[in-house]
């Protein structure tokens, strides 16, 4: 196909662009591109496909993921500056992990010229992590021991429907001091009982009102179920709190926003751990040191910790469970029918 002044092919668009043309089908895959068709159904890149898909490529060599993309495609330039804001803050954290590690990489280098080889060796052994809690995995697994490793602010629960993360959630509440476990019935059962206590606790209800405002600020859209959530999120009852699906009841831009204000609290925070299958409150791209993904796998296979970077064992277990809210939104309220144990 020959191409015009206007109308490229796509070799001619990824040859100009500087990407392949299985990144541009990609791109069109994901709906951030829609190219033209000619009449007998070969694609065609016209100007402003091109600029679109220019802006795109810009966008993946500074690091963001293709829904952190998408998000700005829809938005507007606040919605990208929150976007980029979030990406950097994102990459500071990796930015220090990496100090750390080339710190300890350098002590062990000086320990080695120094002929402390012994020691250089003991350092660059893995250490055993911090066991913070362990207990006995309940149906649908066979009993097998797990522990829960050096606890973080957030811990994100993650696998496909019947795969038993929620009984692990509840598992987490009952076996850690303090914890309080938030269901999915929270906003028919706990609507009226946050009301009442919002009114009765000036202090609670001053924490709600600042989160809520930086939650709508941030482009969030105020709901009672974000308002249960809230006040769940704030109250003083309980040390840690597990949440069954954060993402319940909220639409795409608060799901955003509710996560972006969650990472905001700092590594001193109380322990959050919670359900998801949404890819706007996992964005693998974004997940900091100060957060764990726990995956429990179809396979009921004990439940393990996932590292957020491609390749590492489970990543991509973790990846074909997220989907964007609205696709989501298919699935809401849907539980899988196990069988009962004999």
């Amino acid at each position: 196909m020959k191409s015009t002044a206007q109308f490229l092919s796509p070799s001619e668009a990824a040859s100009q662009l500087g990407v392949s043309i299985k990144a541009l089908r990609l791109y069109e895959q994901r709906g951030l591109i829609a190219p033209g068709r000619t009449l007998a159904g070969w694609r065609t890149y016209g100007p402003t496909e091109l600029r679109r898909a220019a802006d795109i490529v810009e966008m993946r060599a500074l690091g963001l993921s293709f829904e952190q993309i998408a998000r700005v495609i829809e938005g507007d330039a606040r919605t990208f500056d929150k976007t980029l804001a979030a990406h950097k803050a994102s990459l500071e954290d990796r930015i220090r992990h990496l100090g750390n590690v080339l710190g300890q990489v350098s002590r062990l280098r000086a320990g080695l010229g120094r002929g402390e080889v012994t020691a250089a060796r003991e350092g660059s052994r893995p250490r055993a992590p911090d066991v913070s809690v362990a207990f006995n995995l309940p149906w649908p697994w066979g009993g097998e021991r797990f522990e829960l490793r050096d606890i973080r602010p957030l811990t994100y629960i993650v696998g496909p429907l019947g795969s038993g993360k929620t009984q692990l959630a509840k598992c987490v509440a009952a076996s850690l001091p303090g914890a309080v476990f938030v269901g999915l019935d929270r906003l028919a059962n706990g609507a009226a009982a946050a009301l009442a206590a919002l009114a009765l606790d000036p202090a609670l209800k001053s924490r709600v009102d600042a989160n809520l405002a930086a939650i709508v600020d941030d482009g969030g859209k105020e709901s009672a179920a974000l308002l249960v959530l809230l006040a769940a999120l704030q109250s003083d009852n309980h040390s840690v709190l597990v949440v069954d699906m954060l993402e319940h009841g909220l639409d795409a831009a608060t799901q955003g926003a509710l996560i972006a204000n969650l990472r905001r609290r700092g590594p001193s925070a109380r322990p959050l751990f919670f359900l998801t299958r949404s890819s706007a409150i996992l964005d693998m791209d974004c997940v900091g040191t100060n957060e764990a993904i726990i995956f429990c796998s179809a396979n009921h296979s004990p439940p393990r910790y996932v590292a957020p970077y491609p390749g590492t064992p489970g990543y991509e277990g973790v990846a074909t469970c997220l989907a964007s809210p609205e696709v989501r939104a298919r699935t809401e309220g849907m539980t899988a029918q196990l069988p009962t144990p004999s």
